[in-house]
């Protein structure tokens, strides 16, 4: 089978790299907002939108000087390299596209700082010499990387961005690998905040709280920045030390998610998981003057721990994973989950009176509220799995067999050899 595969470096680039990047990712960004806003115009005047090739016919004229939608001239576009300006264009076309479908918002439109990145698509015109730790990119010469891990594969296309005030390469290879056998069961998994992901089997992942360890010294810094004199040499300085504070939340937060995810992909041949929309369950409650929000507050802390625990970032990873590993990754409807008994399949709110624990009111059966949860999610998979690709599966069926595995799992984790041990991260606690 192919398996195509991203590896990241962080460049090491000299002064006047540095500039052409800079400049060329801007040249990427003005491309992109001129044919956004073209886009928009024509929309409003009433006319259909330009495709891809189209597109690429203004920015040719463009490139030799003909003036933009906003009716400036940029004649040193034709300094920076056409293929990654290309590659904006396409980026536009697919953010269209995906609009169409109702799978994300509408484009908006690029600042500078946020994102800055330039994709080079052509593998004829990279060269990678991993020996001497170097990469050479058409107009920026030989660049060095910090070559932390070999590069397995051919190179099909180089994504060169900057995060955080560094500049990090992206190297995009494909090959061929065997096909991999699963190993392992089949396992339902429960997200949450108190407890980041619970396992059908007992096992549970403690949450590492990113965002919330570092939350004081990053309200300090921003402080700090705030008092400054825009764009002199102290602001410069204080902002940068926010940026180190935001890469080393985002550092850490993707490493966690990496292990866990590893740890999951690795052990189990087909994992369920619930079909949060993490975008509606994060939405704000403040609502508005005429009917403003109830339990603002609260919300707005629940608000930040989900979105601090990147409920949707571990599951991408799963889903690829997984694939790599040969198993499969089931999503399945999140109702009712956390109230439906595994023991009789009885349905309702009263199951769940307190946040964590779980006493159903129709036969008495007592577990944690996310263990509970993960069983049936588990549950679900198997039914969806069985069902021959079925969209939707009735809740309150198939509970026989998960009553078996609840009542075992009761009894696995209140036998005297229960114990609790930490993950690979040192911050999840496992029961088993």
């Amino acid at each position: 089978m192919q398996r195509l595969q991203a590896y990241q470096y962080e460049l090491r680039p000299n002064g006047q790299q540095e500039r052409q990047m800079r400049r060329f990712a801007g040249s990427c960004r003005v491309v992109f907002n001129e044919a956004l806003a073209l886009q928009m115009k024509r929309h409003e005047q009433g006319e259909k939108k330009l495709g891809y090739a189209g597109l690429c016919k203004l920015l040719t004229e463009w490139r030799n000087g003909a003036p933009l939608p906003s009716g400036r001239t940029a004649p040193w576009l034709a300094d920076a390299p056409v293929h990654p300006l290309q590659q904006k264009l396409k980026d536009l076309e697919r953010a269209y596209t995906n609009f169409f479908a109702k799978q994300t918002d509408f484009p908006r439109f690029k600042k500078k700082g946020q994102h800055d990145s330039l994709r080079y698509p052509d593998p004829k015109q990279i060269r990678l010499d991993q020996n001497n730790s170097r990469l050479f990119l058409p107009k920026l010469g030989w660049l060095r990387y910090r070559n932390s891990r070999e590069a397995l594969g051919t190179v099909k296309n180089v994504t060169v961005s900057q995060f955080r005030g560094k500049w990090f390469v992206s190297i995009q290879t494909e090959r061929e690998v065997e096909q991999p056998i699963p190993q392992g069961g089949v396992v339902g998994i429960d997200m949450g905040v108190a407890r980041f992901a619970t396992l059908s089997d007992g096992m549970f992942y403690a949450p590492l709280h990113s965002f919330k360890r570092h939350e004081t010294a990053l309200r300090k810094a921003q402080q700090v920045l705030s008092r400054k004199q825009k764009f002199s040499n102290n602001w410069k300085k204080a902002k940068a030390r926010v940026q180190r504070i935001h890469a080393r939340i985002g550092n850490a937060r993707r490493d966690y998610l990496h292990k866990t995810s590893t740890a999951i992909s690795q052990n189990h041949a087909m994992v369920c998981i619930e079909d949060l929309q993490v975008r509606n369950m994060s939405k704000s409650a403040a609502g508005t003057t005429e009917a403003p929000g109830q339990n603002v507050r609260a919300k707005s802390g629940l608000n930040k721990s989900i979105l601090d625990q990147g409920w949707f970032e571990f599951r991408r990873q799963l889903d690829y994973k997984l694939a790599w590993n040969g198993g499969w990754l089931a999503a399945v409807p999140p109702q009712n989950t956390s109230r439906t008994c595994p023991a009789c399949g009885h349905v309702s709110a009263d199951n769940r009176q307190m946040q964590a624990r779980f006493e159903c009111v129709a036969c008495g059966f007592e577990e944690n509220a996310d263990l509970v949860g993960a069983i049936n999610v588990l549950r679900r998979g198997e039914a969806m799995f069985a069902s021959e690709g079925q969209d939707t599966v009735d809740a309150s069926t198939g509970y026989a067999s998960t009553a078996r595995i609840a009542c075992q799992v009761s009894d696995a984790i209140g036998s005297p050899a229960a114990g609790t041990h930490r993950s690979d991260s040192g911050a999840a606690q496992c029961r088993a």
